[in-house]
């Protein structure tokens, strides 16, 4: 069961909400970067009897407001993004709940939960972006505004991130060709690249900044056996986005954090194998009565 989106005010933006499920337990879901709410469209139905899950877009995506950027990107770092999180929380009332990531939807949790520990209690991170951040290039990072230009090479790079739903060879050459198996993750696809050809600048521009700034400060890194909650990462050994070198070490200096590494999926586990994430969702979940 699922409601229909809403917005709600976040402080100083509008926020666009989805809930899937209902009951006392209460799961914060946080997408990834050219992302939305939609990631978990699929797999959400699959989720545990008694688990309400919140999803969430960003400011900058979704169908969340798109405020201009800063011109340093500050109204669009991962630690705005984390105090957006956490007032759409006082605005639901949810004065406690579990955290499921996606990505660079992994450190801006990190930052919620350095924030207010007492708030939080297990985490599900999906092939998440660690505290250690990403260094972009300047090459890297240009990438980002070719992409803002061009649908197909929007398309053809989103497609790399859910790589077990195309036909291998497509995805060396163009255009990348979904598998005849893809069923309805095929229409989804297509409307996640829609939605990421719509985020703002802030998004296009600002998350590979402030992930580089994050990765050289590094303050969250120095902060990992800080995060004593309960975690659990899941890594697809098709990912060619986060390097599993970054996810081993969170493993094993965060003080309650189990790796596993998945074969058969790239870095959206979520969207290639729905059901597959919905069963590890739930083992991590289910059974909870807070």
């Amino acid at each position: 069961m699922s409601g229909p989106s809403h917005r709600i005010r976040a402080g100083a933006v509008e926020l666009a909400v989805r809930m899937y499920g209902t009951g006392p337990v209460s799961v914060l879901f946080i997408h990834g970067n050219l992302a939305s709410k939609a990631w978990i469209e699929r797999a959400a139905p699959l989720f545990p009897p008694g688990t309400r899950t919140i999803a969430i877009d960003w400011r900058g995506c979704g169908d969340s407001d798109k405020p201009r950027p800063d011109a340093d990107f500050a109204n669009y770092s991962i630690a705005q993004h984390a105090r957006d999180m956490l007032a759409a929380l006082d605005t639901l009332g949810v004065p406690y709940c579990h955290l499921a990531t996606h990505s660079t939807g992994g450190i801006i949790a990190t930052r919620m939960m350095l924030a207010q520990p007492e708030r939080f209690g297990r985490v599900f991170h999906l092939s998440p972006v660690g505290p250690q951040g990403i260094a972009f290039t300047q090459q890297q990072a240009a990438i980002f505004g070719e992409m803002k230009k061009s649908l197909p090479l929007t398309r053809q790079i989103m497609a790399s991130t859910a790589p077990s739903l195309f036909e291998p060879a497509s995805l060396l050459r163009g255009p990348a060709r979904l598998k005849p198996d893809a069923g309805a993750r095929g229409p989804l696809f297509e409307r996640i690249v829609a939605d990421a050809f719509a985020v703002s600048d802030g998004i296009w521009f600002g998350t590979p900044h402030t992930l580089t700034a994050e990765h050289r400060s590094g303050e969250l890194k120095a902060r990992m056996a800080e995060l004593r909650k309960p975690h659990f990462i899941a890594w697809g050994r098709l990912d060619g986005i986060i390097p599993e070198r970054d996810l081993r070490e969170m493993a094993r200096v965060m003080p309650d954090c189990r790796f596993e590494a998945v074969p058969g999926v790239g870095h959206s586990m979520n969207l290639e194998a729905p059901e597959l994430y919905a069963r590890y969702f739930s083992s991590w979940f289910g059974g909870l009565t807070r």
